[in-house]
């Protein structure tokens, strides 16, 4: 199957080696059985360094790129899921802070200090019911008139629930004008998390509770942006779908590599009663395997292209928000694929739910409640194609 530059696994096999990811995986199945947040993975990989990947060197971090820390994402995501989708919500808000920095930007560089300090940042900033995402948000943001704010919502969805030690959160102002973005310190007091419900069907490790804001107070040096509500250019928002939107791609791109790697590993293990081969000589199974690998390597070169396009600082202009949400979705579908294809080539042990393939096929159910949804996808697809739909009446 396709595989990472010999360069970037270079690099990211000496922060995630062999035995650090081979404890994680054989861990998985008792965090998913338990739906229990999975501590000690996070704490080897805070001890290895890699919540620091994408700070500079001369902050302590590994001074990595995105396309490393994509590769990474990947390689860990074929060994624990829910794992690397949990630590892919610190990640992005670092990936926000290195954009934002290329461009001569330093107001998140805290942010790079302290992630390679081992602080854990989180993603607060999605709300049951609003299609707009970054656009506008249900939750008010209080001036208090010394800069600081205090915040009143809810958020859903907030992964690394139980261990966060800071908390990327929006809210809009009580006369609807601007969208305030800030960092919420766990030690804060005015919100709760919600894991009362936390019982779901895949991702379960993630622990991605409800948040509940009640007037949480976030200081004027932790506020990051004022931003006029509804759609804009502001390098944040983009920097936030960009990491958001390449980062989960890189997590279900690994689940698929980690799917069609099960997938042939056990058509030649499975041995044919009628015809005394193995499987992996069922011309049938073989044509399958081969869509398997096309639909692979396609996903592996999009996603590839966009962590470089995202490096190289590229001017792509009103195509960039196309590609991010084209890429997203494209991994998420091809990985349910691969999913659906190793399950068929496995099986029925693998319908068994202690069975990795099973753990897998449950996991990429959740990709369909990442933002871009299919809908929201699909529209920003034709909108970039035909226009915005015309009001008839102007």
């Amino acid at each position: 199957m396709p595989t990472p530059q010999n360069s970037q696994l270079a690099a990211v096999g000496t922060i995630l080696t062999d035995d650090l990811l081979a404890g994680i995986r054989d861990r998985a199945p008792g965090f998913d059985e338990a739906n229990a947040f999975p501590q000690q993975d996070l704490e080897v990989l805070r001890e290895a360094g890699y919540l620091g990947a994408l700070a500079p060197t001369a902050a302590g971090g590994l001074g990595w790129d995105v396309s490393t820390v994509v590769t990474a994402q990947r390689v860990l995501a074929m060994h624990a899921p829910a794992t690397a989708l949990a630590v892919n919500m610190h990640q992005i808000w670092n990936a926000v802070a290195y954009i934002l920095g290329r461009q001569g930007d330093d107001s998140l560089d805290f942010i790079h200090r302290e992630s390679a300090a081992g602080e854990v940042f989180a993603f607060g900033i999605s709300e049951a019911g609003n299609d707009a995402v970054l656009f506008d948000s249900d939750t008010v943001a209080e001036p208090q008139g010394d800069g600081s704010y205090r915040f009143t919502g809810t958020k859903i969805f907030t992964s690394l629930s139980p261990v966060w030690t800071r908390l990327g959160i929006f809210g809009k102002t009580p006369d609807g004008g601007q969208l305030v973005f800030g960092f919420l310190d766990r030690s804060a007091d005015g919100w709760e998390s919600d894991a009362s419900s936390w019982d779901m069907l895949g991702m379960r490790a993630t622990h991605s509770h409800t948040t509940r804001l009640q007037g949480a107070l976030v200081p004027a040096d932790r506020i990051v942006r004022h931003i006029p509500t509804g759609p804009n250019a502001d390098p944040l928002t983009f920097g936030i779908f960009a990491s958001f939107l390449t980062l989960v791609a890189a997590v279900y791109t690994g689940v698929g590599d980690r799917a069609v790697e099960l997938a042939t590993q056990n058509l030649v293990r499975r041995t044919s009663k009628v015809t005394g081969q193995a499987l992996s000589q069922d011309p049938v199974l073989r044509y399958k395997t081969g869509e398997a690998a096309l639909r692979q390597l396609a996903v592996d070169t999009q996603l590839r292209a966009v962590a470089a396009d995202i490096d190289a600082g590229a001017d792509l202009g009103a195509e960039w928000f196309p590609r991010l949400v084209a890429n997203k979705t494209t991994a998420i579908r091809t990985a349910k694929a691969q999913a659906d294809f190793a399950l068929e080539a496995s099986g029925g042990a693998s319908y068994h739910r202690g069975n990795e393939l099973s753990r897998i096929y449950r996991d990429v159910m959740a990709g369909v409640f990442h933002p871009s949804d299919d809908e929201s996808a699909h529209q920003t697809l034709a909108n970039h194609l035909l226009g915005p739909i015309q009001d008839p009446e102007a």
